[in-house]
């Protein structure tokens, strides 16, 4: 028998999952061009009249805190410090109530400059992507010879009080993978909260390849060439990352294995996509339109509807393991992290 979806309360799916995460991307736009995102020329960006206005990002953002229970937002891209507004939408939602824990996930090229006011309009901390602390290395991978300015975003965000300030790295075999206990030692000293995600299929290139993924047990044997770690006694909740106690603590790694350790039993994600499509699952290959529904008048009580249905058909795991899986059209930077 096929059960209907609900008709009020929180974004819930048939498997009893609740969304109570919410991604939005602010645009697909981005500053790098990170050789596993996306080719050295770009890719075809989306037209201005596409994206959400700043007025109805804010809107979607507070239906989903006052109506369907979404109780953390994490501002995403692209790269979302170039979204020009960007401080007025974060002091919006930081002006909701009930007020939601705000982040932002970034590459940190800015992030010293507008990391004050950031802070002032309601930002609770952010995640930095670093892959590499060489900058020749870090010049190859993004095409751009910008580590420093990286680096001193993050130096922006602890002086601004956007903490616990984590960063993002992803292994490559035979590009960065011999990084990964320097990149640890950086981050314990600095104080920083490091997680090494396995890389996904959702280049633009679709060139991603299992057999060459750094995984998730890769990981950790290189980390055990220089740390003791111990699993982390702390309730991982839904949290995507499983940390280790590094040496003993208090200094803690995550390890997010989406491809390898799969934890879409315990998801409480809803994505919000630059141009207004939900998306259940960051390897969905179905969208909900919400952007048109907006611009067509529809009332809250109609966008929460489509919402939730959206929701209600999540799948109940990625399935990259399946070998009928499709690897999403678009890529991690139109989508949002």
């Amino acid at each position: 028998m096929t059960v209907a979806p609900p008709t009020g309360g929180v974004l819930a799916d048939r498997y009893g999952r609740v969304a109570r995460d919410l991604r939005v991307s602010l645009t697909d736009k981005c500053n790098l061009r990170c050789t596993y995102c996306m080719p050295a020329e770009g890719l075809p960006w989306l037209a201005g009249p596409q994206l959400l206005s700043d007025d109805e990002i804010v809107r979607l953002v507070r239906l989903a805190v006052r109506h369907l229970g979404v109780a953390e937002v994490r501002f995403t891209g692209g790269e979302p410090l170039i979204r020009p507004g960007l401080v007025d939408i974060v002091a919006a939602v930081a002006a909701l109530e009930p007020r939601p824990r705000i982040s932002l996930t970034t590459n940190g090229l800015g992030l010293d400059r507008l990391a004050p006011a950031l802070r002032a309009a309601g930002l609770d901390r952010v995640n930095v992507s670093l892959d590499t602390l060489d900058a020749g290395r870090f010049a190859r991978l993004t095409r751009r010879d910008r580590l420093a300015d990286v680096l001193a975003g993050l130096t922006g965000a602890v002086a601004a009080g956007l903490s616990p300030i984590k960063i993002n790295t992803v292994l490559m075999r035979g590009v960065n993978d011999d990084e990964a206990p320097a990149l640890l030692r950086f981050a314990l000293a600095q104080g920083y909260e490091l997680r090494f995600i396995e890389q996904m299929p959702l280049d633009a290139q679709h060139g991603w390849d299992r057999a060459t993924m750094v995984t998730a047990d890769e990981i950790l044997a290189a980390l055990r060439t220089g740390f003791d770690l111990a699993p982390d006694p702390a309730d991982r909740g839904a949290a995507p990352a499983e940390t280790w106690l590094v040496d003993g603590g208090p200094g803690r790694v995550g390890v997010i294995g989406s491809v390898t350790r799969p934890f879409c039993g315990d998801c409480d994600r809803t994505r919000l996509t630059a141009d207004g499509q939900v998306r259940a699952c960051l390897f969905a290959t179905e969208e909900s339109d919400l952007r048109a529904a907006l611009r067509a008048g529809a009332d809250d009580d109609e966008l929460a509807r489509r919402w939730r249905t959206a929701m209600w058909g999540k799948r109940a795991g990625h399935g990259i393991d399946d070998p009928a899986f499709l690897q999403p059209a678009r890529p991690m930077s139109a989508i949002g992290g």
